[in-house]
């Protein structure tokens, strides 16, 4: 159990995340239902006040407790297509699949 003031680098569904126990964090689409709880076993580095474990690749016996809070979509971005002289366009919305964790424990050997 670490204090407010450390952190851990955590790897979720490809991304890195920097996170302390009871912050909130948005990340891609993790599966599961809101308020189910998750478990995240990747965890690259831990540091704490005193000392710093980077893991080689992973940090051995840490893993990190998290609840889901909202599955949600993004903002909507556009995205145009255009080629020159040819009288062609075309426009694309796309919304990224969100999800919104709180992190509520880290465990650390």
């Amino acid at each position: 159990m670490l204090g407010m003031d450390n952190f851990v680098i955590v790897k979720i569904n490809g991304s890195q995340q920097k996170v302390s126990e009871g912050d909130e964090v948005v990340v891609d689409k993790v599966d599961g239902q809101e308020g189910a709880a998750l478990k995240l076993a990747e965890v690259l580095l831990v540091a704490d006040k005193n000392k710093t474990q980077v893991g080689q690749p992973l940090v051995k016996d840490a893993s990190v407790q998290a609840k889901i809070l909202k599955q949600f979509q993004g903002k909507k971005i556009r995205v145009a297509t255009y080629k020159a002289k040819s009288r062609y366009r075309r426009v694309l919305g796309f919304r990224s699949q969100l999800t919104r964790l709180k992190i509520e424990k880290i465990t650390t050997v």
